[in-house]
């Protein structure tokens, strides 16, 4: 009686937390040692549910202690069905000036949620892909880094609207 009671909670537990009403798409890629390289672009292919509502789409993130920077530069690209593409350069915030990283998570793995574009309509119908690669470089330097350690996922998510 106790083990049913027992496996009842963890049943229900597990219903609660994997419940999330407003994904509509959300999809991680691990990256190799947790150490993205600058020429990896990550891709996601994408098949919107329809193309009269609107969306919120963000760009998730895991990343470990080993993260050694206060932010973010990624390259973010939409690449429509029919071959329109939009290209945006963006900075995230990813740590306190105390250099406490930000983030959800109790462990050492921290996980960001990252704004990407809000009130999105896909207005074609079919496939987008989108592509994201890091642009970080370090102050003073042309080239970029090499080696992004403390990556070690990134994700796509895409979100229902919500109701105002």
């Amino acid at each position: 009686m106790l083990q049913n009671k027992i496996l009842l909670v963890f049943f229900a537990c597990f219903i609660l937390v994997s419940c999330d009403s407003n994904s509509v798409y959300s999809t991680y890629k691990s990256v190799s040692n947790s150490s993205w390289h600058k020429d990896s672009i990550v891709s996601f292919k994408v098949n919107p549910p329809d193309s009269i509502n609107a969306y919120n789409l963000f760009v998730n993130l895991r990343n470990t202690n080993a993260y050694k920077y206060n932010n973010l530069f990624l390259i973010v690209e939409m690449v429509f069905p029919h071959g329109k593409t939009i290209k945006d350069t963006l900075e995230y915030r990813m740590a306190e000036p105390s250099g406490k990283l930000l983030g959800e998570g109790y462990t050492d793995i921290k996980e960001n949620k990252l704004w990407y574009k809000e009130n999105v309509v896909f207005t074609e119908t079919g496939e987008y892909t989108v592509n994201i690669q890091h642009a970080m470089r370090e102050n003073g330097k042309v080239n970029g880094i090499v080696e992004l350690e403390g990556i070690t996922d990134i994700g796509f998510r895409i979100e229902n609207q919500p109701i105002k």
